[in-house]
């Protein structure tokens, strides 16, 4: 009897054992990733977020788990995907774009929040100032606004003959008001008619083309957004269908067969969020971390698209294209 009594006491601890070194194991903290956009747009972005975290020593799986929640255009998601991760106690949540950001700043106070977005952060109430932040968000920040005025100078370079410009903006952005307030200003000095094109779903897309070739434009301009992004084959395959010369806020739209882009480096500003996720991780504070704003702006000018649309391109922008895709 003592016998059978010690080998069942070995039985248990042994069935109790893997248990017991389970407990042990120290819980991952958890990063919430929050997109506007959707899985097949936003690799590019996501694969320099992870980079950045990689070079400050942290791996997904290995002591860090990241989860997702992507909106795929659709922004009346992003409340309750932000929800989602309070309620699951994320260390962190990292965001794309400005819809994405609100949602996560409406839904938390205090769970630090990395932000990557196309405008001003003080202007958006995200922050205190560039500088010193003041709350639980910070990260990076492109000049959306500012930057698209050189962008229409540059379409209106390498096509002159455009009496008419078409703008493709997604009216749900919150920048859009602010950029086409701007570009209205550099269209009046340079004496070209502005058409504002509104896209908010798919559908919309093909109606605002319809609407360019009804209107007569001679060249559009794509105002950056999450959304458009995720439509971003779909826009480049319009463009070319309709002869359309288009300039872009971001490079993959010329890697895709656009014509022209210029902005600044988003796989850098992503990467940069990494670094920052990693240091709050770390125990830095994001009140203390200065918002980064880009300091480069690049060209990518597609060679092949031009000719397809049998344009003339200044010797000033194939000399000032930072790539030229032939």
């Amino acid at each position: 009897m003592r016998r059978r009594a010690f080998m069942a006491g070995l039985g248990a601890a042994a069935a109790a054992w893997p248990h017991a070194v389970r407990a042990q194991q120290p819980v991952l903290p958890v990063i919430g990733i929050l997109y506007n956009s959707s899985p097949g747009a936003s690799p590019p972005t996501l694969t320099a977020f992870l980079k950045g975290l990689g070079e400050a020593g942290y791996f997904d799986g290995k002591n860090v788990s990241i989860e997702y929640g992507w909106a795929e255009g659709r922004y009346e998601r992003l409340p309750e995907q932000a929800a989602g991760f309070v309620r699951r106690q994320v260390a962190l949540i990292a965001t794309g774009g400005i819809p994405a950001t609100l949602a996560a700043q409406a839904a938390t106070k205090s769970i630090p929040i990395v932000f990557s977005i196309g405008g001003d952060p003080v202007e958006l109430g995200l922050v205190a100032s560039l500088n010193r932040p003041g709350g639980n968000l910070t990260g990076t920040a492109q000049l959306a606004v500012e930057v698209a005025a050189k962008r229409f100078a540059l379409l209106h370079e390498l096509v002159p003959s455009a009496a008419s410009i078409a703008l493709l903006a997604n009216p749900a952005n919150r920048v859009t008001e602010a950029t086409i307030r701007q570009l209205e200003l550099a269209a009046r000095a340079l004496g070209v008619n502005l058409s504002v094109l509104s896209a908010g779903s798919e559908s919309e897309i093909e109606q605002a083309f319809g609407a360019a070739i009804v209107q007569r434009a001679g060249a559009l301009l794509v105002i950056g957004d999450p959304f458009l992004t995720s439509r971003r084959d779909q826009i480049v395959a319009l463009a070319a269908r309709d002869a359309l010369p288009a300039i872009y806020y971001d490079r993959p739209f010329v890697e895709a067969g656009g014509l022209l882009s210029y902005g600044s480096n988003l796989f850098d500003e992503y990467r940069q969020a990494g670094v920052y996720a990693a240091r709050i991780l770390k125990g830095a504070n994001p009140a203390d971390l200065p918002v980064v704003q880009p300091t480069k702006f690049e060209m990518v000018l597609n060679l092949k698209t031009a000719k397809a649309l049998a344009l003339d391109v200044p010797t000033s922008i194939l000399l000032g294209a930072d790539e030229v895709i032939e």
